[in-house]
C-alpha cells in the first residue's frame, strides 16, 4: 500500500505531540502532499480474553501457569517510562495466570542506560494500587555490584545482567513490538539487553561499527548484527516466557504474542512489519514527522527516531521537520547533549564518535543523528529552549505553520511533501 496523496482544499493535519497533538494546514496550492500512516489494526475488543488464551496456548513454550511453580520467585522485566507498554493491563492479567502470590513477584524496570524512574513516574506507569502492592525496582546499569556475568557472544561481547533477574527462579520479559531504528524491532530479547544489562554490555551492542552496519536498521531481523549480538548474549540467561503485544497509534493492544522469547517475538515482528512498513512512490523534498507523542517524545535524544523514519524518504539536501514536545529537554542527563555540541558540523560529531577509544553512553544516538543531518536539514518544533536545540546544530521551528510554508517556498516550484503524523510508528520506504 502506498501513501495517500491529498488534494482539493486546505487540509488540517494533526501530528502526535506530547499527550495530545499539534496541527498545521496542508495547502494544495503550494505543494503536493502525501500523508503516510501505518495500516494499524483496530484495538482488540476482547484483549483480556486474547491475552488469557495466549498464556494458555503460547508460541513455542509451555503455558505460563505450567512453567511457574507455587514456591517460585518470579521476576517480570518491563520497559522504563519512555515506552508505552500497557503495564496497567498486562501486569494484572499476567498475575492472574501465575500460581504465586504478589509478594513472590518483583517487577524490574528495564532502564538500560536511562535514568531511574521516579516514584511518581512508577505510579503513573502502573497505577497506585499496583505500585503499592508490588515490589517494583529500577535496574541500575552503572553499579558493577548490581550486575552478574552470564557469558559471551560469539564476537566476544561480555553479558552482565541484573542479579535480581539472573537469580530469579522464573524470568518473564514483557513489552511491545514495533520497528526499531537499528535493532530491527523492539521487544523480545531486547527487553533484557539492553533493558537489564550493565553499561559495559549496553555499550558493546551499541558500538559505532554495529550501529553503522547497513543491516542495523528499521524492520530487519535476519542478519541484523545488533539483534544477533543481543540474542546471543540473552541466550546465556534467557527469559522463561515472553509477553509481547502490538499497539496502534492510540496505544491500544491489537494482538498478543506470548511464549518463547525468540519464536513469539518473530511472529510479532511479522505483524508489526505488515502494519508499520508503508511504501511511497519516491523521495520527497520535505518530510514532516512527529515522534509519536508521549512517552517517546519526552526528549530530543528520543526524537532522533522520528528523524530517522523521515530520513528514509527525504531527498538528499531536503528538509526534515520533527514535532516533538521534549518536556525532558535534550535531556540534561547522559552524554547526548555534549556529543551533539562538539565542533560546528555533523562531520565533527561523527569524527568525535569514531575517535572514542571506548564506547560511551549515548554516542549511538549522536551517530545516527549526525548521519541524518548530513543528508538533510533538520528542524525541531518543540517546547524546548530554542538555544538548546541550536547548540545541538539543529534548526528551530518556532512557528509550525509558518516554518512549513517558508521551507516549501524556498524549494521553488511545486515540491512534494510527505507527512508522518505518527512519526516512527510508520516506517516508510521508497518502492522499488
Amino acid at each position: 500500500m502506498q501513501a495517500a496523496k491529498t488534494s482539493g482544499q486546505r487540509r488540517k493535519i494533526a501530528l502526535a505531540y506530547g499527550r495530545g497533538s499539534v496541527s498545521f494546514y496542508a495547502d494544495p496550492d503550494i505543494a503536493d502532499w502525501y500523508v503516510v500512516k501505518p495500516k494499524f489494526a483496530p484495538a482488540l475488543q476482547n484483549a483480556r480474553e486474547c491475552f488469557r488464551a495466549a498464556c494458555r496456548d503460547p508460541i513455542g513454550a509451555a503455558p505460563v501457569r505450567d512453567l511457574v511453580k507455587a514456591n517460585d520467585r518470579v521476576v517480570i522485566v518491563t520497559s522504563d517510562g519512555t515506552r508505552a507498554v500497557p503495564n496497567k493491563l498486562l501486569i494484572p492479567w499476567l498475575l492472574d495466570e501465575l500460581p504465586v502470590s504478589p509478594d513472590q513477584v518483583t517487577v524490574l524496570l528495564g532502564n538500560g542506560s536511562h535514568r531511574a524512574n521516579t516514584p511518581a513516574e512508577i505510579q503513573s506507569m502502573f497505577g497506585k494500587d499496583l505500585a503499592t502492592e508490588l515490589r517494583i525496582l529500577n535496574h541500575d546499569a552503572y553499579d558493577p555490584g548490581h550486575n552478574e556475568y552470564v557469558g559471551r557472544s560469539a564476537s566476544g561481547g561480555q553479558a552482565f545482567l541484573d542479579k535480581i533477574y539472573v537469580e530469579a527462579d522464573r524470568r518473564i520479559v514483557l513489552g511491545f513490538i514495533e520497528p526499531h531504528f537499528f535493532a530491527g524491532f523492539s521487544g523480545g530479547a531486547k527487553g533484557i539487553v539492553p533493558g537489564v544489562a550493565s553499561i559495559e554490555t549496553i555499550n558493546y551492542v551499541h558500538s559505532a561499527v554495529l550501529v553503522g552496519h547497513p543491516l542495523s536498521t528499521w524492520g530487519v531481523v535476519q542478519d541484523n548484527p545488533i539483534r544477533t549480538e543481543i540474542e546471543q548474549m540473552v541466550a546465556h540467561c534467557p527469559p522463561d516466557f515472553t509477553v509481547n503485544v502490538t499497539l496502534n497509534s492510540d496505544k491500544h493492544i491489537t494482538a498478543c504474542f506470548l511464549g518463547d522469547y525468540i519464536e513469539a517475538h518473530r511472529a510479532g515482528c511479522v505483524r508489526s512489519k505488515e502494519e508499520a512498513m508503508v511504501a511511497v512512490p519516491h523521495e520527497f523534498a520535505m518530510v514532516i514527522t512527529s515522534n509519536s507523542g508521549y512517552p517517546l517524545d519526552q526528549n530530543l535524544y528520543q526524537a532522533v527516531k522520528g528523524m530517522s523514519a523521515a530520513a528514509r524518504i527525504v531527498k538528499p539536501g531536503g528538509t526534515i521537520l520533527v514535532a516533538s514536545e521534549c518536556s525532558d529537554g535534550v535531556p540534561d542527563h547522559g552524554n547526548f547533549a555534549d556529543l551533539m555540541r562538539v565542533g560546528t558540523t555533523a562531520d565533527d560529531i561523527l569524527a568525535n564518535v569514531h575517535r572514542q577509544e571506548k564506547v560511551i553512553v549515548d554516542q549511538w544516538q549522536a551517530q545516527v543523528a549526525a548521519e541524518i543531518m548530513k543528508k538533510a536539514d533538520v528542524l525541531v518544533f518543540s517546547a524546548m529552549d530554542p538555544a538548546a536545540i541550536a547548540q545541538c546544530k539543529l534548526g528551530v521551528a518556532a512557528d509550525l505553520q509558518a516554518e512549513i510554508e517558508s521551507r516549501i517556498r524556498a524549494c521553488g516550484g511545486r515540491p512534494q511533501v510527505a507527512v508522518l503524523p505518527d512519526g516512527p510508528l510508520t516506517i516508510p520506504y521508497v518502492e522499488a
